[in-house]
């Protein structure tokens, strides 16, 4: 509970700050924003006493601060799971982002400080209203893993006349061994012996299409302990955007060197596609297959499929109401049911 006051109090004295903040040229330069997101699951659970699980999964606070013309402020604050206390440990509070941004010209910015690494679709841009289905697909949950974030220096630049930008990234890296999602240290006390490199090229040039690559390299993946070596990862992925027709496809592998422990692959991939089709401004219906390779069950790796198909529908371009199906193979743990969701973003 004092975990939660401690929160709630950061929450009220964030808004009376901006309630006394003295406003330039009709306009505050400090600004606050939110996003949330509201789940009800009907999927088998090991972990409940039956199938049917309500979460308020995500509240989170933006708050930022333009210094000047050239140099703002970002961060994010997360309450995962609605309630935090000593004994239950399923709830987090996370400060997910917490950076200066350098405006060096019109293309080229630095970052440093706590950032989201610049992979895959959804890590930078998760908002529910922003993407289909009410959970995060596994591809990106699993193999990448968002939502990821580091500590570091970021170089952030544009052609503008070629529609491209870059992103070149040193920062904090993992302390994996072979299981990537749990490897995340989120920038507490995070060990930080052996560091990581990230790249990104992304092409834009063509209204409604998005074409990316990511490479990361971490020299020795659990900060020089002697259980593992080098941890490498590849992802690209398209988004197409066609009038009223949606396609996006993403892959993603890691090559972990000397990977510890008999769970986990040396090579860890996944890849999904979806198509969407917006009926109007307010409703979107989508079908998506998911596949993943991380890991093995008996000694056998395990091929493990999952399909979702549902609607979207936007009472608000930043409100969204979601529904979706969801069936697995019996490799990834055979949870067929369905979803429902609230989310918003301002």
């Amino acid at each position: 509970m004092m975990k939660l006051n401690t929160v709630l109090g950061f929450v009220l004295a964030i808004s009376g700050v901006l309630a006394a903040l003295p406003l330039q040229a009709g306009e505050s330069r400090t600004h606050i924003g939110a996003y949330g997101e509201l789940h009800y699951n009907n999927l088998p659970s090991p972990k409940v006493n039956g199938d049917e699980t309500i979460d308020f999964h995500r509240f989170v606070v933006f708050l930022g601060h333009d210094f000047s013309d050239s140099i703002h402020f970002f961060s994010e604050v997360e309450i995962e799971h609605s309630f935090v206390a000593a004994e239950d440990a399923a709830g987090e509070v996370e400060v997910e982002q917490a950076y200066i941004q350098f405006q060096l010209n019109d293309q080229l910015s630095l970052v440093a400080g706590q950032f989201l690494i610049p992979v895959g679709l959804l890590n930078e841009t998760h908002e529910p209203p922003s993407f289909y289905g009410v959970e995060r697909n596994p591809v990106e949950k699993r193999i990448i893993p968002v939502t990821w974030w580091e500590a570091g220096l970021m170089l952030s630049g544009q052609l503008q006349e070629w529609g491209v930008s870059y992103d070149l990234a040193y920062h904090s890296g993992l302390d994996a061994g072979s299981n990537i999602r749990s490897g995340r240290q989120k920038v507490s006390k995070a060990e930080a012996e052996n560091k990581a490199v990230t790249a990104r090229i992304k092409y834009s040039g063509i209204a409604g299409l998005e074409l990316a690559a990511s490479l990361q390299y971490q020299e020795d993946s659990d900060q020089l302990k002697g259980g593992a070596g080098s941890a490498v990862l590849f992802e690209t992925h398209a988004r197409l955007q066609k009038n009223r027709f949606g396609f996006s496809g993403l892959y993603a592998v890691w090559d972990l060197e000397g990977a510890v422990g008999s769970e986990y692959l040396e090579t860890q991939s996944g890849y999904y596609l979806e198509g969407s089709y917006r009926l109007s401004e307010q409703f979107g219906f989508f079908i998506r297959h998911n596949q993943l390779n991380y890991r093995r069950n008996a000694g056998l790796e395990l091929d493990e499929q999952q399909q979702n198909f549902g609607v979207n529908y936007w009472p608000h371009e930043d409100v969204v109401v979601k529904a979706d199906f969801q069936l697995q193979n019996d490799n990834a743990g055979d949870k067929d049911g369905f979803n429902l969701g609230l989310g918003y973003q301002f």
